[in-house]
């Protein structure tokens, strides 16, 4: 299905910019109409370890209001839909989808414990009726789902985007999320903390720079063997021009200065990802990828939509190939786009990457998956 109008407004709101030569579909395996996909790999499951789930919010035409599919492959390139959760609060709106598997007991949710979360109401949301994340839960691997719990709400009528999870160092699960709901801040990064998944504290700010009108969102976070934790997100409007950013955190729970952009993972050439950017870990090597590559002065750069940067924190970057390649990643609105929130995954052993990204094919969202050595 076409991405819903209330989409476009997303994108419009963050600044999207289209480069490049639209393509009808990427260099990958078809897995579905869909959106914002996400990809894990089962490491906390028993017998299940190793199986790789995907999910995406989709349009099909008997639920025109949206739903999340879940999808399951054994190799991360070929993925057969195992389940689909219908959200009845779906009606206004379904956006940003997020996959998680639960990497300790938190509450009652034992390790393994999957969640998926996503924004809702953002077709038709206003101060009486306010935007949503809600998540759920799966206890057999993502074969069927039960509604866990409404983990924050917009204090008024502005939008809250992208949920992602964590477990901090003291095993409180955390949900990062961008805010639109602070009149200071055209859109800043927060997060919320819970002892058991159902109950969810009140938001700290993580970022909130200091131009109202530049826009920190899409957070993703991943821990380090370490322990440090590190958060990538993009920070669009005037001063940043949708760059990708990093900052690490010792506890997943504190951040730094609130009002620090954080660092631009470059190469020694300039070459940077902006918007939608997502990362996955092997060892201390970091793999950072997203839907546009810029050169240094911002113009497209070659390998745009079929490439990523792997570095380390503080430490030099170098561009590899991904797994999958969309041709001229550029954004439309209204419809579908190119490349939007790709997602990884490494396999146990390390030496593959698997990918989840979205192409148009023929006015369609359809996410495409692929796996690479590495």
């Amino acid at each position: 299905m076409r991405l819903r109008a209330f989409l476009a407004v997303v994108i419009t709101a963050v600044s999207l910019i289209g480069l490049g030569v639209p393509a009808s579909a990427a260099a990958g395996t078809e897995v579905g109409a869909g959106m914002y996909p996400r990809v894990v790999r089962l490491q906390h499951s028993g017998t299940a370890n190793g199986t790789y789930l995907a999910s995406s919010v989709a349009f099909p035409s008997n639920r025109p209001q949206g739903v999340a599919k879940i999808y399951s492959s054994s190799d991360g390139r070929a993925y057969t839909n195992i389940a689909t959760i219908d959200d009845a609060t779906a009606s206004r709106g379904i956006c940003c989808g997020t996959l998680y598997e639960l990497p300790a007991a938190v509450g009652g949710l034992p390790a393994g414990t999957l969640l998926w979360a996503a924004s809702f109401g953002g077709g038709s949301h206003s101060a009486s009726q306010p935007m949503v994340i809600r998540a759920w839960r799966s206890t057999d691997h993502g074969r069927t789902w039960q509604f866990l719990a409404t983990v924050a709400t917009a204090r008024n009528a502005g939008g809250i985007w992208e949920p992602e999870f964590a477990i901090a160092s003291d095993g409180r699960l955390v949900c990062y999320y961008s805010d639109e709901t602070d009149a200071n801040h055209s859109q800043k990064l927060v997060e919320t903390t819970s002892s058991n998944g159902v109950n969810w504290a009140a938001p700290n700010d993580i970022v909130a720079v200091p131009n109202r009108d530049d826009r920190p969102g899409m957070p993703g976070v991943r821990r380090l063997p370490n322990g440090t934790f590190v958060m990538a997100y993009e920070i669009c409007g005037p001063t940043y021009g949708c760059a990708a950013m990093l900052r690490t955190s010792a506890d997943g729970v504190g951040w730094g200065a609130v009002t620090a952009a954080g660092s631009r993972p470059a190469t020694s050439d300039g070459t940077h990802f902006a918007h939608t950017p997502t990362i996955a870990l092997t060892g201390s090597t970091v793999v950072l990828i997203g839907q546009v590559l810029l050169t240094a002065n911002g113009a497209a750069k070659a390998g745009n939509g079929g490439a990523m940067l792997v570095g380390t924190v503080g430490g030099a970057w170098t561009q590899r190939t991904a797994p999958v390649t969309v041709a001229g990643p550029s954004v439309g609105s209204p419809g579908p786009v190119q490349n939007y929130s790709p997602s990884l995954v490494f396999s146990a052993d390390g030496k593959s990457l698997a990918e989840v990204t979205t192409a148009d094919k023929a006015g369609v969202s359809t996410v495409y998956a692929g796996v690479a050595a590495f």
